[in-house]
C-alpha cells in the first residue's frame, strides 16, 4: 500500500515527555488481534488515555485541547520492547506524520519508516529546547524537512540534523512503499536481467 509523500512538514506539537515508552505502552496487547491496520489509531496509548468504562482521561496529552499537531515529541528511547508493527500503525492511524525523540529502539524506527512515520531522532539537549519551547507556547511550531534533513524549532530558528537511511528517505519523499519502489524501476529490473547471463540446467 503506498504511504503518503512526506517532503516538509510545519506543524505545532504534541508533547510526551516520558522516557522508554515501550509498544505495549504505545498499543496495549488487546488490540493486537486485528489483522488490518484500521482503528488502531483510536487505541494509540489506550490505557494511559482511557480509563476502564472507556472515558477519555483529562491529564493525557492526546486529551488536552491545547496541544494538536502532526507530529509526536516523545522522551529518550521511545518504542522499546516488542517488535509489534501494530504500534506503528497506531501512531499512522491517529495522523501523527513523524515522532521526534533522542532515541528510538531500531525495529520500532524501521517499522515506523514502513508505515510512512518519520522517526526523527534529534540530541537529548535539542529535545529539551523542543519540550522547553512547547510549554512556553502550545502552539509553537517545528519544521521538518525529509529533502534536507534537518529539524527546525520556529520560534527559535534552531536546527538540527537526523539521519535516514538513503532507501528510506528515497520511498517517503516518492511516497512508496517497497512493492512501489520495485514497481518503479520494473523497466530497470527488466534491463539488467537481459544483461545477465542464463544458465542451463546440465
Amino acid at each position: 500500500m503506498s504511504i503518503d509523500k512526506f517532503t516538509t512538514l510545519t506543524t505545532t506539537m504534541i508533547p510526551l515527555p516520558i522516557e522508554n515508552v515501550d509498544t505495549d505502552q504505545i498499543i496495549p496487547a488487546r488490540f493486537l488481534k486485528a489483522t488490518t491496520k484500521e482503528g488502531f489509531g483510536d487505541n494509540l496509548f489506550a490505557d494511559w488515555r482511557y480509563d476502564k468504562a472507556g472515558n477519555p482521561k483529562k491529564d493525557f496529552v492526546l486529551n488536552n485541547p491545547n496541544y494538536s499537531g502532526d507530529v509526536l515529541v516523545a522522551g529518550k528511547n521511545f518504542g522499546s520492547g516488542s517488535s509489534r508493527e501494530h504500534a506503528a500503525w497506531a501512531v499512522a492511524g491517529y495522523g501523527l506524520k513523524a515522532v521526534v525523540s533522542s532515541y528510538f529502539a531500531d525495529i520500532f524506527k524501521n517499522n515506523s519508516l514502513n508505515n510512512g512515520v518519520l522517526p526523527v531522532q534529534v540530541s537529548d539537549e535539542f529535545l529539551k529546547k523542543i519540550f522547553s519551547a512547547i510549554e512556553k507556547d502550545a502552539k509553537t511550531q517545528i519544521e521538518i524537512n525529509l529533502e534536507n534533513q534537518t529539524v527546525t524549532l520556529l520560534s527559535t530558528g534552531e536546527k538540527e540534523s537526523f539521519e535516514i537511511n538513503g532507501y528510506k528517505k528515497n520511498c517517503m519523499l516518492n511516497g512508496f512503499d517497497d512493492i512501489d519502489y520495485l514497481l518503479n524501476i520494473k523497466e530497470e529490473i527488466t534491463e539488467f536481467e537481459k544483461k545477465v547471463p542464463t544458465f542451463s540446467a546440465l
